[in-house]
């Protein structure tokens, strides 16, 4: 449904103009400006009040007695409040969607979108909740208060490292799940490109050789599923070139990383690391060169997803690899957060999953990847988010996760 017709408009379409008087509104020339006027989203009644019996019902005194029974049987929130359906979109706005830090008013245009992508493609609600605060304590602090509102957590563009201390922090402290998107879902998503993609070559995930470019959040959640999957070696690269252990200028997270990557003792810059690779894995916002990219083996997969630049642009990949996968949607095979999320939100609130296990991410990954089914292209490795088979497939593959790991509660 649009949304006009879900949060009409405060001001009149026409003939608006801004509070200090003759400058024309933002929105009479923009559209995005005229689509964000007054937000995206709203709260909506799920009962009716349309008379003092409805009203005694809905509030008092008859919310007294669930709040009573509440009260006696705490387990009894999940089913009568929307606590297991609804998940909080928690940033501190550092790490926007490219913009960086930019803080948490300006961030949550791109909260409110968070929410929605939620309803629309997976059916769960959720609140967006930015925080005036980046202390890792502070955060953790604040979202563990809230937590009794929500079946679940969604951390959104908060920068690395924190992003991992604050995920865990939380996960140890919390029995609902809590998931980084930034992480987690761009991983699920990666992994179930890539297992379409050795489809189609005929080849298994464990007769490759990855390179990661960007070790930041996402490129570290793709190296650590990856090898969960059982790629055939993946090696990370960020700034200063290859994460190997004997580098010593590396974080606590970047010496956990070079303790299972790069078995091949690589060293080096990340052009090094492309000679010969099957995969290469852009998370970073950097630019290779085309004579990396042409070094790769035959054959080769360029997943270039920075945005709205790829490190590789798809008209170059296309010359030297087999598949090409970027972030964009304007061209094939876009890596995209929601084809993941929604559904792991979904699967996991169903079943009232206590957290977001890797075998759980796994099977979303195998979920996705299994939609594309004999479809299976060079130009179509991975669906599109509009597929309506995405969200029930991923959905129902994580509810039957959860239930086999033991953290189903229902």
């Amino acid at each position: 449904m649009a949304a006009e017709i879900v949060n009409p408009r405060s001001d009149s379409a026409s003939g608006s103009s801004d509070q200090d008087g003759g400058a024309e509104p933002l929105d009479s020339f923009d559209p995005a400006f005229a689509l964000h006027r007054g937000g995206k989203m709203a709260v909506q009644a799920t009962v009716p009040l349309r008379d003092k019996d409805d009203l005694s019902l809905a509030y008092t005194p008859g919310v007294a007695r669930v709040c009573t029974a509440i009260a006696e049987q705490p387990e009894l929130v999940n089913d009568y409040t929307w606590k297991s359906s609804v998940v909080a979109v928690v940033t501190d706005g550092t790490a926007v969607l490219g913009l960086g830090d930019i803080g948490p008013e300006a961030s949550l245009p791109v909260m409110e979108g968070k929410a929605i992508l939620f309803k629309q493609f997976g059916g769960v609600d959720a609140v967006p909740i930015a925080l005036a605060c980046t202390d890792v304590d502070e955060i953790v602090e604040t979202v563990v208060r809230l937590a009794p509102s929500f079946g679940g957590v969604n951390l959104e563009d908060i920068s690395a490292p924190r992003c991992f201390e604050i995920e865990r922090k939380l996960q140890e402290r919390l029995d609902i799940p809590v998931f980084h998107d930034d992480q987690h879902g761009t991983a699920v998503v990666t992994l179930a490109a890539l297992r379409n993609a050795a489809r189609l070559s005929r080849r298994e995930i464990g007769q490759l050789r990855a390179v990661i470019s960007g070790a930041g959040a996402a490129g570290v959640a793709i190296a650590k599923m990856l090898v969960e999957a059982g790629i055939g070696d993946v090696a990370l690269a960020d700034r200063k070139g290859i994460i190997s252990a004997d580098r010593d200028d590396l974080t606590e997270v970047k010496r956990q990383v070079a303790g299972f990557t790069n078995k091949a003792g690589l060293k080096g810059t990340l052009e090094d690391a492309l000679a010969g690779a099957d995969v290469f894995i852009g998370v970073s916002g950097g630019t290779v060169a085309e004579e990396a990219v042409a070094s790769m083996a035959e054959g080769s997969f360029v997943f270039a997803m920075a945005n709205p630049n790829p490190e590789v642009h798809p008209d170059v990949a296309h010359k030297y690899a087999a598949v090409v996968a970027t972030g964009r949607s304007d061209f094939p095979n876009q890596i995209n957060n929601v084809l993941a999320f929604p559904g792991i939100f979904a699967g996991a609130l169903q079943v009232r999953a206590s957290r977001i296990t890797e075998g759980m991410k796994i099977a979303a990954a195998e979920a996705l990847a299994a939609v594309v089914g004999d479809d299976l292209a060079a130009d179509y490795v991975i669906p599109s988010p509009f597929d309506e088979r995405v969200a029930p497939a991923v959905t129902a593959a994580v509810a039957a996760a959860a239930r086999a790991e033991g953290v189903a509660r229902r």
